[in-house]
């Protein structure tokens, strides 16, 4: 839980400078792996995020967590694109990308499942429409564990 605490505070600090540079915080996390802690700031912007978009953002976050030290040990920052299979997190996530193909998993079974993939059809701030095998499916956005893209190629 206090994991989350810390993404929570990295994201407050660093979203508005982010959207002033013209980029979007897509996620952050804060884990620890292998016996390390790693700080994983994920971000995108239209036509995509290359390598100097991620020293970028990089060089404007450091010295920012430095000054307000939100993280109790040392870590590894890593600042990158989420992917082709980005998670869909805020509802203008889910607007952004309808008309896609995505997976969802729900925290409770609906319609006696919890984990669907289909067409995204709609979305407003109460539930999302998808598209299952020929048939539209309202899931309501308080249900949805997780959510992200499907890679088409």
């Amino acid at each position: 839980m206090a994991n989350n605490k810390v993404a929570a505070l990295v994201e407050k600090l660093v979203t508005i400078g982010l959207a002033d540079m013209g980029i979007e915080l897509v996620d952050v996390t804060y884990g620890k792996e292998g016996g390390r802690w790693f700080l994983r700031i994920f971000i995108d912007q239209p036509g995509g995020i290359g390598l100097e978009d991620c020293q970028r953002v990089s060089e404007y976050i450091d010295p920012l967590l430095d000054e307000h030290d939100p993280i109790p040990n040392a870590y590894t920052l890593e600042v990158s694109s989420p992917g082709i299979e980005r998670p869909l997190k805020k509802t203008a996530d889910f607007e952004r990308f309808t008309g896609r193909q995505i997976s969802l998993n729900t925290f409770a079974a609906v319609a006696g499942k919890r984990k669907f993939k289909g067409l995204l059809k709609m979305v407003d701030n109460q539930a999302v429409t998808l598209e299952v095998d020929g048939e539209q499916l309202i899931i309501p956005m308080e249900q949805i564990a997780s959510a992200k893209l499907v890679a088409e190629f």
